[in-house]
């Protein structure tokens, strides 16, 4: 045999130096090899294309490990470090942005070419990973891409969950929830980390006793300890040397297995508090409406909070920290008030296990956190039943009531008497069975509190907030969230990121805030509009056929795609698009010559799986669609679609396809959106209410290049204050009349009148999100979108300078604003140039 293995393929690679950390296609094709043998353990004519995928991803992920070292060696030398506390971070896939981040998506092409396979089939076999609802973790994972692209040492912390956010499909026009099973074909971008491990207690009770110095001491007593297990995904810098980490945990039982319960027959007993712990990190934020889902959501953010926070704490130790320097070593942003159970937690830790004294452990508390608030919904500020919290954390409980107390006597002398006040700032929720405010003890324990866009943080300022931003006015800003430029254009878009290189070189990529703004002098350039244009042809053709083999529908490509994408509710009123839909198509069946461009409206979102209405609006939109797709005299001017499972995926697909952004949510409730951005980025142009963010995209693009309409935040106040009647709204406008009794009529739910009574019912008596107010207005600048959209060069010219002027929005930005306004935290490369300049 001449020596040979007798087994050994014939094209089995020769081992190099290079082979898992260089960049040329030979050595990406070389190691790619290497890993489907010796990781995968197949031989290429038996690899399944999951195969050849994971030994991909790991020949991706070699070429990230150098970078990654570099990266924890930075964490435990550099003077702060940020740790974003998220529970979502919703990445979406990794391949291919990791491809794009390193530099070598050609090489990779090529690599794959040269054994027979085709690279878009292998990113298209990667699933993604659930571990978020929507737009919060979204943002998380623009801001882990920024923070790695500018090189700022840092960790996101967040829970593994096994089972993600439901997947989503769409049954005789009604939502059903799919487990997500994301980890099921195994996660290749994930490193187990067993060693890095925490115990994490609940509930019992607690004792008081006074130790060696006769210095008062509580010691907690818990009735269940769990384990928490460290999982690291690396997050890689845009053609930088800079790795981020995203360290995410594992609920699991310290011990897994009890011989004592199995040897006396008790086979159940003997895993129970194996599957008891591992709930915790079972799925993605359970329904929390019974008793049982709020104390496992609790459960949730305390354990993710204790697993990070303990970490932070031994990393400041093994880097030779002193406990009362750890707000020098770190910097923490709670995104939302979902991690706010850190600001009794880092007490907990500081004074129980380190024996600090109470004044020194809140100043180091109120120094480290900084807040995030995402939302002025009263529901979706968290509160805990006091009952709730003393079961699962007794301890907390005891610290939270000791804040307040002072912090309350602070109030106290600053205002006299105000007993009202006091009740409204205080931590504690008196009514019922009492409640723990989350966001007020963020406000509190937090030495900074941002909105997420200038309209959202003013009216923090003015209601959500009033009292704490009357008392400590020094603590507010707005820091305007912003989307990664490299996930949400040049990965998901590269015609249109393309087009702009080659017309303005590539530095926009990672500094659009400076760069793009260039890509204006263009919009004149016939030869450009027409370039512009085809790219966004293809991008509507590649839609269809994906809305084609999802859902059958078959639209045209040269309509207007007119898109609104985002999680299910009230008040972002997908019913108001809806009510639309409808007047449109009466007026397309009375008049066939309308002269209006052809339309296709489409839809995506996923409803909370408890929440009844929008289920019900999910049910509206597709029962719309039923009858309109079906009808053939509308069959070329009007299509409605509902594209099931919206992710981010797919996101990528249908944001850069939209020539028309629907952001119609009521003025004062969206905090920011992010949706907005990525469809304007894309050379989508907005129809939209002042309402969070579109209030500055307005302002950047132009009003003429944006289809406002509807009340001002201001004005719908007024309105409700003067007693609002949408009956009356109603009444007068004949054309909202029509489509409401169309609905009522049973016309779109094969004649069943009753099916979407509660969607009318609620819209005329109460309308909390006036859309019957909005609805003329809305129909008005929707006929002005038909009209503009007619005009196709002007459109183009239009969809130019609202990429042109989008720069602001990329979350660099954002980063850059928390770095210098909050965190204090210096770049690696900032660092690295001062080091140079001393030497």
């Amino acid at each position: 045999m001449n020596g040979e293995h007798p087994l050994k393929p014939a094209d089995m690679p020769i081992v190099r130096d290079d082979i898992r950390t260089g960049m040329t296609a030979e050595a990406i094709k070389n190691d790619l090899l290497e890993n489907l043998y010796y990781i995968q353990a197949r031989i290429p004519k038996l690899a399944t294309r999951n195969d050849w995928y994971m030994a991909l991803a790991y020949t991706v992920r070699d070429r990230m490990l150098e970078r990654w070292g570099m990266a924890m060696e930075s964490l435990h030398q550099s003077s702060r470090a940020v740790c974003y506390f998220s529970a979502e971070f919703l990445p979406g896939p990794h391949l291919a942005n990791a491809m794009m981040n390193l530099g070598i998506y050609e090489q990779t092409r090529e690599a794959v070419a040269q054994l027979g396979l085709n690279l878009d089939s292998l990113i298209a076999q990667e699933g993604e990973p659930g571990l978020g609802n929507g737009g919060l973790g979204r943002l998380a994972a623009c801001f882990l891409d920024s923070l790695a692209s500018l090189e700022i040492p840092s960790i996101g912390y967040g829970i593994r969950y096994e089972f993600g956010i439901f997947d989503q499909e769409i049954r005789d026009g009604w939502q059903r929830e799919v487990t997500d099973k994301w980890l099921a074909l195994g996660n290749p971008w994930e490193i187990p980390r067993p060693e890095i491990a925490y115990y994490v207690p609940l509930g019992g009770h607690t004792k008081q006793y006074h130790d060696k110095q006769g210095r008062f001491r509580v010691r907690w007593v818990p009735a269940h300890v769990v384990k928490g297990l460290a999982y690291d995904t690396p997050i890689p810098g845009y053609h930088v040397e800079s790795v981020t980490l995203l360290r995410l945990w594992k609920s699991e039982a310290c011990e897994s297995f009890d011989f004592q319960a199995f040897n006396k027959g008790d086979y159940y007993g003997a895993v129970e508090d194996k599957v008891a712990s591992e709930t915790i990190s079972k799925v993605l934020y359970p329904n929390d409406e019974p008793s049982l889902g709020k104390q496992l959501r609790l459960s949730q953010q305390y354990f993710f909070v204790s697993c990070s926070l303990q970490d932070m704490l031994r990393i400041h130790h093994l880097a030779g920290g002193a406990p009362d320097a750890f707000d020098k070593r770190f910097a923490i942003q709670l995104n939302d008030t979902h991690p706010a159970i850190a600001v009794a937690e880092l007490m907990r830790l500081l004074v129980d296990r380190l024996a600090m004294e109470w004044d020194r452990a809140w100043e180091i508390t109120q120094n480290t956190l900084s807040y995030t608030n995402h939302t002025l919904l009263p529901e979706a500020l968290e509160k805990w039943s006091l009952p709730l919290f003393q079961k699962m954390l007794p301890r907390h409980l005891e610290i939270i009531f000791e804040i307040n107390r002072r912090f309350l006597e602070d109030v106290r002398l600053t205002y006299p008497g105000d007993n009202e006040r006091l009740r409204r700032l205080s931590l504690i929720d008196e009514t019922d069975d009492r409640y723990v405010r989350m966001a007020n003890l963020a406000a509190v324990g937090s030495h900074a509190i941002n909105g997420v866009a200038a309209l959202h943080t003013e009216l923090l300022k003015e209601t959500t907030m009033r009292d704490f931003y009357g008392l400590f006015p020094e603590k507010f800003l707005n820091i305007t969230n912003g989307v990664s430029p490299r996930r949400w254009m040049v990965l998901s878009n590269p015609g249109m990121s393309g087009l702009i290189s080659d017309a303005l070189g590539e530095s926009w990529i990672c500094n659009p805030q400076d760069s793009i703004s260039r890509l204006e002098y263009f919009a004149d350039d016939a030869a450009f509009r027409e370039a512009w244009r085809k790219v966004k042809q293809e991008n509507k053709r590649e839609l269809a056929r994906l809305i084609e083999e999802r859902t059958g529908i078959v639209v045209n490509p040269e309509s207007l795609f007119d898109i609104q994408v985002k999680r299910i509710h009230e008040y972002k009123r997908q019913h108001l698009n809806a009510l639309h839909i409808i007047t449109h198509y009466i007026r397309l069946k009375r008049n066939p010559s309308l002269d209006a461009p052809p339309r296709t409206v489409i839809f995506g979102g996923k409803a909370a799986p408890g929440y009844v209405m929008a289920k019900l609006i999910i049910k509206f939109i597709n029962a719309i669609a039923e009858v309109i797709n079906s009808d053939p005299d509308v069959a070329d001017r009007l299509k409605v679609v509902f594209f099931p499972d919206f992710n981010v995926k797919n996101g990528q697909r249908i944001y850069p396809a939209a020539d028309l952004s629907e952001q119609i949510s009521m003025a004062g409730k969206e905090a920011s959106g992010t949706g907005n951005m990525k469809f304007s980025l894309n050379g989508a142009l907005t129809i939209g209410t002042l309402d969070g963010a579109n209030v500055e995209i307005r302002e950047e693009v132009g009003p003429e290049n944006f289809f406002l309409f509807g009340l001002a935040a201001e004005e719908v106040l007024d309105l409700k204050a003067q007693g609002y009647n949408p009956w009356a709204s109603y009444e007068r406008n004949d054309e909202l009349r029509e489509a409401i009794d169309l609905v009522r009529s049973g016309f779109f739910s094969r004649g069943d009148r009753d099916l979407f009574q509660p969607l009318t019912n609620e819209l005329l008596s109460r309308d909390e999100y006036c859309l019957l107010a909005d609805y003329p207005s809305y129909i008005v600048t929707q006929d002005k979108v038909g009209r503009a959209y007619l005009v196709q060069d002007q459109w183009i010219r239009m969809s130019i300078l609202n990429v042109a002027r989008m720069g602001k929005f990329s979350s660099d930005r954002s980063i850059r604003e928390y770095l210098e306004k909050i965190w204090r935290v210096e770049s690696l490369r900032a660092a690295g140039k001062q080091e140079n300049d001393k030497s």
